[in-house]
């Protein structure tokens, strides 16, 4: 039995909403799924429930964006209430909003005060508290810097699960979506960093995109975390469970995938959501196969007129080519 941290779909803003993770879990039943980013400032303060999720989505985790170890058990404590299988802190994210407020990627710089945020999160509660950073911020990108931080965060805070992309963030000068291309890429300084803290469970995130490529990251820590790629082509979460945690359950074919979240749909629309806040995290399911412009088009079209319901997904899937067997 593999732990479900082998393989996980990296938290996403506007991306990794509830639709696309019970569209996930119809795939995968063994992937970590991860909430998109919650503020503690939404949760304590906001207007709606900024925790709900498909009891189906497990396992699942939430990640929170604050720097107030406070505010943040208190975020914790209803997780661990509202049934999360694991909390984890954003120490990666470069945007100016989340820098304006204190946390993110520019936490890195203040180690002592994570070590604080992760303790008092424990404290309360009894489910993992785990954190995604970079391997550095700015000029401080040396592997010294790294591993002080994560030194700090383990021993003071009591973290022994990291998630690291593999590269630095620019907190100046660059947009998140340049963050997440423009710094290169290294994996051996993360291979280094489990070498050095054995002990410490470890996952890797960034540019990760076939599973060739995490079978190889897998020989050297104990999991991958892949984002755009499973987001742009879903199809890739059907053969998870068979290539990473050697299920022998057959492999759905796409056309099983969309019948699947029929029911899934009507309960929604049922309830009040709109079509496409739902069917635009399907919209690269048939990635490079014949009809996927015609699937993706026919959707992208009628998914948000008034009273658009199921028959606007039928009418999308008629148009991959009936004889294909996918």
């Amino acid at each position: 039995m593999y732990p479900s941290t082998r393989f996980s779909v990296a938290p996403m803003l506007d991306w990794t909403d509830r639709h696309c993770r019970y569209f996930h879990r119809l795939m995968s039943k063994e992937a970590l799924l991860y909430t998109e980013m919650v503020t503690t400032g939404a949760i304590i303060h906001g207007k709606g429930d900024f925790l709900a999720y498909n009891e189906e989505e497990h396992p699942l985790a939430l990640q929170l964006g604050g720097s107030n170890p406070v505010d943040l058990a208190r975020c914790a404590k209803l997780a661990a209430e509202r049934g999360y299988d694991e909390i984890n802190l954003n120490v990666g994210c470069p945007s100016d909003r989340v820098q304006n407020g204190k946390f993110g990627a520019c936490l890195m710089g203040e180690a002592e005060l994570v070590a604080q945020c992760v303790a008092a999160m424990r404290e309360v509660a009894d489910i993992p508290v785990t954190v995604k950073t970079r391997i550095g911020i700015d000029e401080q990108d040396s592997y010294e810097f790294l591993t002080h931080f994560v030194d700090t965060v383990s021993t003071k805070g009591g973290c022994d699960n990291f998630i690291i992309h593999a590269r630095k963030a620019w907190l100046k000068g660059l947009s998140p979506k340049e963050n997440r291309e423009i710094p290169p890429l290294d994996y051996p300084r993360v291979y280094q960093l489990k070498q050095d803290f054995p002990q410490l469970t470890m996952a890797i995130n960034g540019g990760i995109k076939t599973f060739e490529e995490m079978e190889q990251h897998l020989q050297h820590l104990d999991g991958v975390m892949v984002g755009r790629e499973a987001y742009q082509s879903p199809y890739l979460m059907a053969e998870v469970d068979q290539h990473l945690f050697g299920s022998d359950r057959p492999v759905m074919k796409r056309r099983e995938v969309v019948e699947a979240m029929y029911p899934y749909i009507e309960r929604q629309l049922a309830n009040g959501s709109y079509l496409g806040h739902i069917t635009r995290h399907m919209l690269g399911l048939f990635q490079s196969m014949p009809g996927a412009r015609q699937w993706r088009r026919y959707i992208s079209e009628n998914a948000h007129k008034p009273g658009a319901g199921i028959e606007v997904v039928q009418q999308a899937l008629a148009k991959i080519p009936a004889e294909l067997d996918v």
